[in-house]
């Protein structure tokens, strides 16, 4: 008898909450609270009461006793005109007010965005972000609903996706180049968190902290990128274009039609009469060419080392035999 009336009537409320639970609903059906009752609340939680899906009271970290004058808004909407010793019956909701740190993002597809400089390009980004709940009853309404608990796990799918469209809402009005992204991280990660912030507020969280650790273009495009850096080392379009008839003549198969064929075959004949100076042969189809200054000579050389015509020790050697020659 005692135990059936134990299980009836309930005397303590308390939530020992685990890292990344969000809310918990105590378990109250078939159940009543017990007037007078102990409600332990711990800090970074609020217990709230709830009458037909709305928050009615609730109460901050502390040891409460709950009686009719502890519950004011309860007791107008249950019509208790007068202080009540019975048990009643109430959904009791605990919320985690602490922030959620650590949360991955990351753009699963790229994001089209208008680059001040390169016009329409795709962007993928990645980096971590927090959540918080600033508004109880908007997340109590939009989120918790009737569900027995929530966790932080279950939330990210849906800040993800609202975090991909803050990025390409922010990114496309930045004006800030893809080229100097790197430059104002800084000031790039606070333009969306503020972008994120409107997303989140309509489920009543807020984020307390974003951060951009990366932003990459898609392979093709930085090959692209590669090849202008490569071209800008060089120094010249003379130089840029013997490193891309090396790449022509140790991959020839990638040359399609008459104007790669010729592409190649010109980039072999500039080769050819490079090497022929450098090493003091001539050409077969082309008449021998004049003695050249030793210093040119060991320019040429040291661009065919760059682009990677000849091996270093190639070089080396042919370095000390011109050399050899200076008086």
């Amino acid at each position: 008898m005692f135990d059936f009336l134990r299980k009836q009537f309930i005397d303590v409320i308390e939530w020992h909450e685990a890292p990344g639970q969000v809310a918990w609903r105590v378990p109250t059906a078939g159940n009543e609270i017990k007037n007078g009752a102990q409600l332990t609340v711990r800090e970074g939680q609020i217990a709230a009461f709830m009458n037909e899906g709305q928050v009615a009271d609730y109460f901050g970290a502390g040891l409460h006793i709950l009686e009719t004058a502890n519950l004011p808004i309860l007791t107008n909407l249950m019509n208790w005109d007068k202080g009540f010793n019975s048990p009643f019956k109430s959904d009791v909701v605990f919320i985690s007010m602490k922030e959620q740190a650590g949360r991955k993002w990351g753009t699963p597809q790229p994001v089209t965005v208008r680059d001040a400089e390169f016009g329409a390009i795709r962007l993928r980004a990645f980096g971590t972000y927090s959540f918080r709940i600033a508004d109880l009853k908007l997340f109590v309404e939009k989120v918790l609903g009737t569900m027995g608990e929530v966790w932080a796990d279950t939330l990210d799918t849906q800040l993800r996706s609202a975090i991909v469209t803050a990025i390409a809402t922010a990114l496309g009005g930045s004006k800030v180049p893809f080229l100097d992204l790197a430059a104002n991280q800084q000031a790039m990660s606070d333009t969306i968190k503020a972008e994120v912030d409107k997303a989140f507020a309509a489920w009543g969280l807020s984020c307390p902290s974003f951060f951009v650790e990366s932003i990459s273009l898609p392979d093709e495009v930085q090959a692209h990128l590669d090849k202008g850096s490569s071209m800008r080392v060089l120094g010249d379009m003379a130089g840029y274009t013997r490193f891309q008839a090396a790449q022509a003549l140790d991959n020839p198969a990638s040359d399609s039609g008459l104007a790669g064929i010729g592409a190649g075959m010109a980039a072999a004949n500039m080769l050819s009469g490079a090497m022929s100076g450098a090493f003091g042969q001539s050409a077969p189809t082309a008449p021998a060419a004049p003695a050249e200054d030793p210093f040119a000579l060991l320019e040429k050389l040291h661009k065919l080392l760059t682009i990677g015509a000849i091996s270093q020790e190639e070089f080396d050697a042919k370095k000390a035999e011109i050399l050899s020659r200076v008086k």
